[in-house]
């Protein structure tokens, strides 16, 4: 029988316990307790929702196969097996038109992801004397400033 650790009251596997500790969040730097216990959090906030989830699962599961299971070496009918689905509820109706808001970029994210765009072409370079810190061309600092004032509306 295997034995389990508990953290944060979630009884886990030790192993498993071990290597979320030790390899995932110490490389990170992150707080051992505080990953238990928010991990205990959302396991107390979603799992009655997802055991209700995995009990309807279950549910319609047992209807498909009790279906499949009356008309055993008879042909296919797709028609009548759509129906089926649709009357227990495992196929629901398209949902009518939606419309989005648009995703263009406002003015201040564009220059964001232009300043982004730069601080990422800068590159280290070590020489012998000193470390600088060097860019690839002062062309693409005109060419990312080309971007962000393309003729787009303003926000």
């Amino acid at each position: 029988m295997t034995e389990f650790v508990t953290r944060a009251g979630i009884e886990a596997d030790p192993q498993l316990a071990a290597f979320i500790e030790t390899d995932v969040l110490g490389p990170l730097g992150r707080d051992v307790d505080a990953f238990w216990k928010g991990f205990a959090d959302l396991l107390g906030r979603f799992g009655p929702r997802n055991a209700d989830l995995l009990a309807k699962r279950e549910d319609l599961q047992a209807k498909i196969d009790a279906w499949h299971t009356e008309r055993a070496g008879q042909p296919h009918e797709a028609g009548a097996y759509r129906t089926f689905l649709e009357d227990i509820g495992y196929l629901v109706p398209e949902p009518g038109e939606f419309t989005t808001r648009s995703t263009e970029p406002t003015r201040s994210m564009r220059r964001q992801l232009v300043r982004v765009a730069m601080t990422r072409n800068a590159a280290p370079r070590l020489s012998s004397r000193r470390a600088s810190c060097s860019t690839r061309s002062s062309r693409s600092h005109r060419e990312a400033g080309r971007i962000s004032t393309a003729s787009t509306p303003s926000n």
